[in-house]
């Protein structure tokens, strides 16, 4: 089984979301002529589609909804066009912080084919790469100039908690409490062991340790580098609605 798509440039755009009846809908939703479905080989039917929708929570509820309600909308939207039609909806989860457009982070959530794709050679790009810092987040490694960089797990760790929260300053705390998090209370570092931590994460990152940046009296910081490329693989997400 694969994947088609829809040709939507010919498609009627519902003006609002919120449609007073069945008529409305109909009339809203009924294009000037269908839709053509491109990319369907021979000996094979459209039995349905997915449709991607890149929103967060927080933007959900900016506009005064909720993943749960727009989902539950589109059920039923569905039903009314389709009454025979049958429905199933996931949500996409991925690592917090995550960056990139919402509806691409989505795609590859949810094991979109073409996604997929692009990321494998976006991976064969950074595999192919001599100079810079790669952050490889699936395989738990940082590359130096294409070589391994012999970080501990803890040190990974703590570069990855700041990767994935580009742009924020993280309190030393807040390190402790996230990456100490059911550690023996003889374990947990204090907070000027966190700078240990950091002046060796920074020391096995050569050159390159500038990316890791100190906010003075409050803790540290990762910045988009334009020397460092960032690699994570989403895995398939839960069943939510």
């Amino acid at each position: 089984m694969s994947l088609a798509q829809i040709d939507t440039a010919r498609s009627a755009r519902i003006a609002h979301p919120r449609l007073a009846n069945r008529s409305d809908v109909q009339a809203a939703a009924a294009p000037p002529a269908a839709p053509r479905i491109r990319a369907v080989p021979e000996g094979t039917e459209a039995r349905g589609f997915v449709l991607y929708v890149g929103v967060d929570e927080a933007k959900a509820a900016a506009a005064g909804t909720s993943l749960h309600r727009i989902v539950e909308a589109l059920k039923t939207l569905t039903a009314q066009l389709a009454p025979e039609s049958q429905t199933y909806a996931a949500v996409a989860l991925a690592p917090q912080g995550a960056g990139g457009r919402d509806v691409d982070v989505v795609r590859l959530a949810l094991q979109d084919p073409s996604a997929l794709a692009g990321q494998r050679e976006q991976s064969e790009d950074l595999d192919r790469a001599r100079d810079g810092v790669v952050i490889d987040i699936s395989r738990k490694r940082v590359l130096l100039d294409n070589q391994p960089a012999s970080l501990t797990y803890k040190e990974f760790e703590l570069l990855q908690y700041l990767v994935l929260r580009e742009g924020r300053t993280i309190e030393r705390a807040e390190l402790i409490e996230s990456l100490w998090a059911g550690a023996d209370e003889d374990d947990v570092p204090s907070e000027r062991t966190i700078d240990v931590h950091v002046r060796r994460l920074r020391s096995k990152l050569g050159h390159y340790e500038g990316i890791v940046r100190t906010v003075r009296g409050v803790g540290y910081r990762f910045d988009r580098h334009a020397d460092v490329s960032i690699r994570q693989a989403s895995a398939p997400s839960p069943d939510l609605f």
